[in-house]
Parts: structure tokens; sequence; C-alpha cells
């Protein structure tokens, strides 16, 4: 009963002074929905990465060169990059885990000219039958690059949807031509087949807007030609960090160089990018916490200017038998009422501004309740430690000489 009634009083002080009870919990809402921003836009962005990747299949990785270990005493030849005989040593020597290898080649960033219609397009040099192992691609019309492309170097393309709707107006261009250039020379493509791939948000948001198109390795690198890299979709059943691992140590041991070469999965990639989003995200949660400090020690200064201006009401209140914990009990609540408030407002804002945010991006928000619970315990928490000191000045009051300021 003797809480509820605190609780009373404390709401009556703040109704009282509306303005300096807002000023007050400004640091709060500030630090708060600082808080809540930030935390909820990292884990956004964890999530809408994840879901980019999941794009891809498991067990896809690319194999290359480590030019950070190379001294430049023991450099990279020619001969150390990725040629037909290390695509087919892989093969020979893990049947059962590679189940596709190609040496990486795309072709320049180009500008494409249909009639009066131009955009940018990149061809991406694959093996046969690529879309067996890239689930991401949903063939539309026509075919995929298959083992005849290949064998013979044919002048074949197959197409995004996107790029047959800007440059032909129409999805079904499977017969029609494309004119690239194919290293050094116009060459016009037979398109045999058009794709169609799940949109990517975060590709489009940091990437200019270019068509991928996909043609046979073989017209982009002739078979004396390496590459840097080499793409495999390993067994999705095993592990692919330990089968990404074997693979580079058996080619090392086959060039007689350690360290000679190394890969990137998609695993190890998720994994990096996300300890770095965790990292920045708690590093600049922490730095917006320092606006909690600073909202707490506002609470401090008002409540110590409140026990002042009140220490008439505290001096009546002694004399008419209240005890020095049911003073301390006042205070404390109402710079915890204080805070909590604040806090509760704050974590309204930041969300409203994350949604608002993230809506304008097409982004789907992440809340982590925990975090919101955990934020306004806290901004409580930091209401009761500043608070105490107010309090424990105006619970030491002596009544006498309360009832005696003016």
């Amino acid at each position: 009963m003797l809480l509820l009634e605190n609780i009373k009083l404390a709401l009556s002080a703040i109704k009282a002074n509306k303005l300096r009870s807002f000023l007050t919990m400004l640091g709060i809402i500030i630090g708060i929905s600082s808080v809540i921003s930030i935390t909820s836009i990292g884990a956004s962005a964890q999530a809408l990465i994840a879901k980019e990747f999941e794009s891809y299949e498991a067990g896809y990785m690319v194999l290359m060169i480590n030019w950070q270990r190379q001294t430049e005493d023991e450099g990279v030849a020619y001969e150390d990059f990725f040629g037909r005989e290390e695509i087919e040593a892989l093969k020979n020597r893990f049947p059962d885990d590679v189940k596709y290898a190609e040496l990486l080649s795309y072709g320049n960033n180009m500008n494409v000219k249909v009639g009066r219609v131009e955009g940018r397009v990149e061809l991406y040099g694959v093996g046969a039958y690529y879309n067996d192992f890239d689930k991401g691609i949903k063939l539309l019309h026509g075919r995929m690059i298959n083992k005849s492309d290949v064998d013979a170097a044919r002048e074949n393309i197959v197409i995004d949807v996107e790029a047959a709707r800007h440059f032909f107006n129409r999805e079904n261009v499977v017969g029609r031509t494309l004119p690239v250039t194919v290293r050094g020379n116009d060459t016009d493509l037979t398109i045999v087949g058009v794709y169609e791939r799940p949109p990517s948000i975060l590709m489009g948001l940091v990437m200019e807007k270019r068509f991928e198109c996909y043609v046979p390795v073989s017209l982009l690198l002739s078979r004396d030609d390496r590459s840097y890299y080499v793409e495999v979709f390993a067994n999705p059943d095993k592990d692919a960090e330990k089968q990404g691992q074997a693979f580079v140590d058996y080619l090392n041991r086959v060039k007689g160089r350690p360290d000679l070469y190394m890969y990137e999965s998609i695993e190890s990639q998720l994994s990096i990018i996300n300890t770095v989003l965790g990292t920045l995200s708690v590093a600049l949660g922490a730095i917006a916490g320092i606006a909690l400090l600073v909202g707490g020690i506002g609470i401090m200064n008002i409540m110590l200017v409140s026990v002042t201006e009140r220490t008439r009401e505290i001096g009546i209140r002694k004399s008419l038998g209240a005890r020095t914990k049911d003073i301390l009990t006042q205070f404390l609540i109402e710079a915890m009422i204080l805070s909590t408030i604040g806090g509760i407002i704050g974590t309204t804002t930041g969300l409203g501004l994350v949604g608002l945010g993230m809506a304008a991006f097409g982004i789907s928000v992440v809340i982590q309740p925990v975090v919101i619970i955990i934020t306004v315990i806290f901004s409580a928490g930091v209401g009761v430690l500043f608070g105490i000191i107010p309090a424990k000045k105006a619970a030491k009051l002596d009544p006498i000489e309360a009832l005696r300021y003016e």
C-alpha cells in the first residue's frame, strides 16, 4: 500500500513539472533509442546477408592464389596459376567430393547496345550444365551451357530474363543474338537460354545495375590459359571447411609450395561478415550507451534540485511520522519512473526509426526482444543508481531544519 502511495506521489511530482521531467528523460531517450536502433540495424543486416548467402549451394567455394604468404624471393609465376591440369588432378584425387570444378573467368563489364537500347553486361564463363549445381538459376526458356558448347567453344550465351526484357522488350529471345566483345573481338553471341535468379536486395544496394550472362568457359579461356581462381561445388553432405582445406593441401603438395593456395567458402565468408557486423554493433552500441550515462547524470542533477525545492514537504512528511527509508524509497521510485518512462519512449522511438529506415530500402526489420527487455531494465537501473545520492540527501534531512526552510 505504501509502495502504491509512493508511486502516486512520484507521478504527481513528474506531472507538476512536465517540461523539466521530459528534458530530464531526454538523455535516457536518446541513449536507449540509439542502442535499440544500432542493435536492430546490425541484426537486420546479418539476417539480410544470411538470406543472400542462402542462394548459394552448400559446399560452394573458390580456390585461389594465396598472395599474402608469398615472399619476394618466392613469388608467384604464371605456371602457379590454376590450369586444366589442376582441375583434373582435383577431380581424380577427390572423385566423391568435387562435384563441379572449373576455372573462374569473367568477361569485361561492358556496355552493350541492341538497336537504340544500351546496358551493362558481364560475361561469366561456366562449365557444362552449371545450373545442375547452382540451384539459384531457374531456366525459363531454352537451355543452359552444355558439354558440346564447352568442348567446341561455341559462341552461345544464356542471358538474364531482365536483360531480355531490357534489350528486346520480351522474355523468350532464344535464337536472337547479343553483340559483345569476347577476348578483344566484337562477336554476336547466339542466345540459347534465358534464366531467372531470385532478386538480390544487397547487390542492388552496393552494385551498379548490370546483367550477368553465362557463356562457355572455353570461349573466354583457351586451353593454355590459366586463372587466379577455381570455382568448386564440393560435397554438400560433408564439412565444407574440411573439404576446402583438403583440396588446397593436396594442390600445395603437388606444387611443392606450402601455402601457395588458399580457399574461401560460403560458410567462412558468412562467419567473417557476421563477426565484423557483431563487433561493429557492440562497439557502436557501447558508444551509444554513453548517452545513457549522461542521461543518468541528468536525472541525478534534477533530483537534487527537486530535493532542494521540496525540502519543506520532506520536513512535513517526517514530522507526520514518515521514516527515513520511506523518504528514500519515495525519491528512488521517482528517479526510477523517470528513467523507465524514458526507456519506453526511447525503445519506441528507436524501433520506429529503424522500421522507417529499413522500409525505405525494402529490408525486413529484425527485432531482438532480449535487447529491448535488457535496455528497459537497464534504464530503470540507471534511475536507481543515479537516484541514490539525491534520495539519501532527502532522507537525511533534519525535519526541524526542513520545516524552517523557505
